[in-house]
């Protein structure tokens, strides 16, 4: 029936632009640098997780002495309260 009328769609030229370079790019040393970041990463992570289970290592033999201390003072006292009926 009715449609509306769309306004023609105007084709701009196309022109292409090569950038420039401002600088020569820095020619490098021989040695790539992302396998080394790599392994830095790794040997950072690794750190962290020993160092997490000497933590926690250290927190259970901390725990176990301090309850072993008070079953043996627990048990020395009903040995001498014993000895004295």
């Amino acid at each position: 029936m009715l449609r509306p009328k769309l306004p023609d769609i105007l084709t701009l030229p196309t022109t292409t632009v090569t950038p420039r370079q401002a600088q020569a790019p820095v020619s490098s040393a021989g040695r790539p640098v992302a396998p080394y970041v790599g392994v830095g990463v790794g040997a950072v992570a690794a750190v962290v997780v020993v160092g997490i289970v000497l933590t926690a290592l250290l927190a259970a033999v901390a725990v176990s002495a301090v309850s072993v201390a008070i079953a043996a003072v627990v048990l020395r006292s009903l040995l001498n309260s014993a000895n004295k009926r």
